[in-house]
């Protein structure tokens, strides 16, 4: 008999969120002791958290969270920086030691903002100035790593078990109003920092359990548009589709859900006429961003959350509620840790999304 440890478990990784629809602060730690009941859904090969509202101070601000592999590194990055933004803020991410996370490499965060010239010149909107900034970092710095680049957010991630990394990144001394977490099991690629999840380009972010078995026809045709996949996971695919759909093309989330997880020809033939037609238009035209294979993935953006399954539902997830805020996970004990008293349990079917906004003007 093989023992824990000793055989892959392709349904393995962890996921789980929780956001206030009144934008009320909650406290990392309320996410990471979350992890805890899922442990053994993770290998300690990846762990990760996504946070929003927690830079209140720097709002308007883009928050850069980079790896560096060595202060020359990080010297050389900072000088590329200056000539695109005034940074207003740079510093060292602040840790904790603790013997469950080693290896550790350099991780800082700059708080800056777009040089208008520099926007300017490039013909673009300030979002894709700064979109380009990090791709060009990630695919031509060697060690250097933007791992989060959005406005009063943050992604926190390392290499371990989740429960360490939010001890590693004293997360218990943030506050935000939404907050995503992942255990991660890789089967197929490496165990690094900048494999672990959240994947994340301006403020959105994803964590992921499963598997893309159309990665590479998704990959292709989304580096077509400038995106580069480079960091040996195929969750970072979904980030740039989500950024595509949404930002470039500007789906509204219920279209995108409807493009990376799009319903079988013979459930769109089912629809009335309306969503028959709208359906069958978005299968069309993004034919080669339908995301195959077993998936459950929590997106999160500026003011809300969406939970969604592959359209055969191959991946557990499940949401709940109690009084403002909305919960996310793979297990319903992980709910039952943030909220002993949560209720509304609800299983997502396959393709649904589950979508969460912040009450406008809450945030």
């Amino acid at each position: 008999m093989k023992l824990e440890g000793e055989v892959r478990i392709p349904s393995g990784c962890a996921i789980a969120a929780v956001i206030s629809r009144e934008g009320k602060g909650i406290t990392g730690d309320v996410i990471y002791n979350a992890m805890k009941p899922m442990h053994d859904r993770s290998n300690g090969l990846g762990g990760g958290f996504a946070a929003y509202g927690i830079y209140p101070e720097y709002r308007d601000l883009y928050a850069f969270h980079i790896f560096f592999d060595h202060r020359s590194t990080r010297k050389e990055c900072e000088a590329y920086l200056k000539e695109r933004f005034e940074i207003v803020k740079g510093e060292l991410i602040p840790t904790r030691k603790i013997p469950q996370i080693t290896n550790e490499p350099i991780i800082w965060r700059y708080f800056c903002a777009p040089l208008g010239s520099m926007v300017a010149s490039e013909q673009v909107d300030e979002s894709e100035f700064v979109a380009r900034t990090v791709m060009k970092i990630n695919t031509e710095m060697k060690g250097a790593y933007v791992f989060s680049s959005g406005k009063n957010m943050g992604c926190f991630k390392a290499v371990g078990y989740p429960e360490d990394v939010g001890v590693f990144y004293k997360l218990e001394e943030y506050e935000g109003y939404s907050w995503t977490a992942h255990g991660r099991y890789p089967t197929n690629t490496p165990g690094w920092w900048g494999g672990a999840h959240p994947f994340s380009l301006l403020d959105s972010s994803i964590v992921h359990n499963g598997e893309i078995s159309s990665y590479d026809a998704n990959r292709r045709f989304i580096e077509m548009f400038g995106y580069k996949c480079t960091l040996q996971t195929d969750t970072e695919v979904i980030t740039y589709i989500l950024d595509y759909l949404l930002r470039r093309q500007g789906l509204t989330m219920e279209e995108a859900a409807s493009v990376i997880a799009a319903p079988f020809w013979s459930t769109i033939n089912s629809k009335p006429e309306k969503e028959k037609e709208r359906l069958t238009f978005l299968r069309q035209v993004f034919p080669s961003l339908l995301i195959t294979g077993p998936f459950s993935i929590v997106y999160g953006w500026n003011g809300g959350l969406m939970a969604l399954n592959d359209r055969l539902k191959l991946r557990s997830m499940i949401t709940a509620e109690k009084d403002d805020k909305v919960f996310i996970a793979s297990e319903e004990a992980a709910v039952r840790v943030m909220e002993p008293d949560a209720e509304n349990f609800y299983a997502p079917a396959g393709g649904e999304p589950v979508i969460v906004r912040v009450k406008e003007g809450k945030f």
